[in-house]
C-alpha cells in the first residue's frame, strides 16, 4: 500500500446520521480480530484467518494507516473502510487508482450501514482528492456487494477470474469541484 497522496492524516472524525468514521484506536483490537476471524465476513475473501494467529499478530492499534477508517455505531466498532492506492493492481484498469474496500461485522449487516459509511468515506475522498476515480473489486457471487457498488455509483469495467472465483471490477468516475 502506498500513501493516498497529499492528504492530511488522520482527518477529523466523519459523522453521518448514525455512524462515526474515525482513525483506529487500541480499543478496536478485539473487533478487528472478530472481523478477520469471521467465516461470514470472509466468505468471498478467501476465508477467515485463525483467531490464534490474529491474537498473536494483530498490533495493539490495528489498521492504523492512511485511508483506514473504523466505522463506529453507538461507541462500538462495527466495521472498517479502506481507501488505498494500488500502484501495481492485478488489473491494468485499476493500477494506480484508489481502491475502496470494506468489512462489516455480521450483526451490522442489513441496516444500510455499509452504504452510509462508504458514501461518507467517498465524499471525504472527493473533498481531499477531487478528480480521482475510485475502483472496487468483488466476487460476482457477492450479490450484496455488487448491489452496494451500483448504489455508490460504481459501473462495471470488467469481469475476470482470480483467486479461484469470478471477480467484478467497477469504477466510480471522478468527482470534480465543478460537478
Amino acid at each position: 500500500m502506498t500513501e493516498l497522496g497529499p492528504v492530511a492524516w488522520p482527518p477529523a472524525s466523519i459523522k453521518t446520521e448514525r455512524l462515526v468514521l474515525r482513525e483506529p484506536e487500541a480499543r478496536d483490537r478485539a473487533a478487528f480480530i472478530e472481523l478477520h476471524a469471521s467465516p461470514e465476513v470472509h466468505t468471498y475473501l478467501g476465508g477467515p484467518r485463525p483467531r490464534d494467529d490474529l491474537e498473536r499478530e494483530m498490533p495493539e492499534v490495528p489498521g492504523r494507516r492512511p485511508g483506514s477508517f473504523v466505522v463506529e455505531l453507538d461507541g462500538a466498532m462495527i466495521g472498517q473502510i479502506q481507501l488505498r492506492r494500488e500502484p501495481e493492481h492485478h488489473r491494468p484498469a485499476a493500477a494506480g487508482k484508489v481502491d475502496l474496500g470494506y468489512l462489516f461485522l455480521p450483526q451490522a449487516w442489513g441496516f444500510g450501514y455499509a452504504a452510509e459509511a462508504c458514501a461518507a468515506a467517498l465524499d471525504w475522498f472527493d473533498s481531499v482528492l477531487p478528480g480521482e476515480p475510485v475502483v472496487l473489486v468483488t466476487q460476482t457471487a457477492n450479490v450484496a456487494s455488487m448491489r452496494l457498488a451500483a448504489k455508490l455509483g460504481f459501473t462495471e469495467v470488467e469481469r475476470f477470474h482470480a483467486w479461484d472465483a469470478k471477480q467484478w471490477l467497477g469504477m466510480r468516475s471522478p468527482v470534480t469541484p465543478s460537478d
